[in-house]
């Protein structure tokens, strides 16, 4: 019982501070890895991929996955429902003082200050996923410069460019391309 009310205390502070999407959650997922161990930095980065590949908001299939992981189903429920609780108890109140306030100075100014801060956390949730996805795990211990070559995951720069190219070349649908790089993914343990 106690680690369901961890989840979901976890989850509602992840729904309440994460403004901007799913990607912004990411840096609650690492901090809540690091504090909590129910799961690592390459599950993050699976969990990124798996909720990117599958219908649904990014952020609540993360936190359905957590949840599952950590208490099963139940757990599921838990860790989605604390995600979205937030969101919906701010909408309908920002619902209700848009309707008074709607030309007001100070609430333009909120929103004006929430759009960069939601950016920095997608970038910087973006950037953590690529070094993940594209960079090996580095040590500095006898640092020769030819080492940084050994740093890159060169099949997943050339799988990502392959696949920007494509999209860009060939109008396929997008389920496509996703459906190839996770064969891709399975077939070389990308």
């Amino acid at each position: 019982m106690l680690i369901l009310l961890r989840l979901a205390y976890e989850f509602f502070k992840t729904g309440l501070f994460a403004v901007g999407g799913g990607l912004a959650t990411l840096p609650f997922l690492y901090e809540m890895s690091a504090k909590t161990g129910w799961f690592t930095r390459q599950d993050i980065l699976d969990l990124v991929a798996i909720s990117e590949s599958t219908p649904g908001a990014i952020g609540i299939n993360m936190s359905t996955y957590v949840g599952f992981i950590t208490r099963g189903p139940v757990g599921a429920i838990v860790a989605t429902l604390a995600l979205a609780t937030p969101s919906i108890i701010i909408i309908i109140l920002v619902s209700k003082v848009m309707k008074r306030f709607k030309e007001s100075p100070v609430v333009e100014g909120v929103f004006s200050g929430l759009r960069p801060a939601s950016t920095g956390l997608i970038v910087a949730a973006g950037l953590s996923v690529a070094q993940m996805a594209f960079l090996n795990e580095v040590s500095f211990e006898g640092f020769h410069f030819m080492d940084v070559f050994g740093w890159v995951r060169w099949e997943a720069v050339v799988l990502a460019v392959v696949m920007f190219v494509g999209l860009k070349k060939f109008k396929f649908h997008p389920i496509a391309y996703i459906f190839v790089s996770a064969v891709i993914g399975i077939i070389f343990q990308l």
